[in-house]
């Protein structure tokens, strides 16, 4: 099995190109992104020096996928999909801030609020709360988007407001989508016998007009639980079994990496790839309710991807 783990496509009319953690991003013309979804994967801030088969592919599905299940709440940048790793938009300038929301009190929350934290982002939280416990109603928690090597920050509505960061009014109508969005999410996931528990939006500008961009709902910027023995496992304090990418974080850490300075990322075998793939299948057709569709034929993904985005761009 083939891994895209770096491109270099000099699409017609491109301009300028943005390497990410695991996405490259191609400007075509003044009003136009290519966004390629590489096989890279990223943990704790650091590129893992193998690709995986198949996940760029799974994630930008999902992402398209959801885009359109959402289309009808929020318009997004999304134009086009025309190769399995590839969505084509509209360029956007982005909002400083990643809307993130929080159904179930867990993770970097729980963290905080397990050491005596009561308030996050601005918002009050219930005493008493335990690990995974659903909040009486979803939160907002945004973060600052950081520069390149930076850490995210958290802030609140105040401070975004206060700093001039996002107008009033239009911070507002982000806070209405964020919680519509997450409202379709949770009902989507709730009939593949999964819950959404938390997730992030990114939210831009074309023009005068709000656009959802990147991508929605997939397993690198959510959290699910399984429906299933949620209620049991919470009244034990058990962990809850979870469809994310969390099993990689937990990988890692059971081999001695959680990316701070002088550990080495553990051996990447042939086996642990090819787990890491099967789990990424699991999640897509989990989260998706359907069959993932590969692409086996391709010998060489640069060429299909390049042929594919070149023949839409016209």
């Amino acid at each position: 099995m083939n891994a895209l783990t770096a491109t270099n496509f000099n699409f017609p009319g491109q301009t300028n190109v943005y390497h990410g953690k695991v996405r490259d991003v191609y400007f075509i013309g003044d009003d136009c992104l290519a966004m390629v979804a590489t096989d890279r994967i990223s943990a704790f801030d650091v590129i893992l020096p193998k690709g995986i088969p198949f996940k760029g592919q799974i994630l930008n599905q999902i992402a398209a996928k959801f885009l359109d299940a959402t289309a009808d709440i929020v318009p997004n940048w999304k134009q086009a999909t025309p190769d399995p790793m590839v969505t084509v938009g509209v360029r956007c300038e982005g909002y400083p801030v990643e809307m993130i929301v929080r159904g179930y009190l867990c993770g970097s929350a729980w963290r905080a609020y397990k050491s005596g934290v009561r308030e996050i982002c601005g918002v009050q939280l219930p005493e008493g709360m335990r690990e995974n416990e659903k909040f009486p109603t979803p939160i907002i928690t945004p973060t600052t988007k950081a520069e390149i090597g930076a850490h995210d920050e958290d802030i609140s509505r105040e401070e975004i407001i206060a700093q001039g960061l996002i107008p009033e009014a239009e911070y507002e109508q982000l806070e209405k989508y964020t919680l519509a969005l997450f409202n379709r999410g949770q009902e989507i996931a709730a009939k593949q016998g999964l819950i959404l528990v938390d997730t992030k939006y990114e939210f831009g500008k074309h023009g005068d007009q709000i656009l959802l961009m990147d991508e929605v709902h997939t397993p690198d910027s959510s959290r699910y639980f399984y429906a299933e023995g949620y209620e049991e496992r919470f009244e034990a304090g058990l962990p809850q079994k979870q469809l994310s990418k969390e099993f990689v974080r937990e990988w890692l850490m059971d081999n001695g990496f959680q990316g701070q300075e002088g550990q080495q990322v553990p051996e990447m075998t042939d086996e642990v790839v090819a787990g890491i793939t099967a789990r990424y299948i699991e999640l897509y057709e989990g989260i998706t309710g359907e069959k993932l569709v590969l692409d086996t034929t391709a010998e060489d993904l640069t060429a299909r991807i390049e042929n594919n985005v070149k023949q839409y761009l016209g």
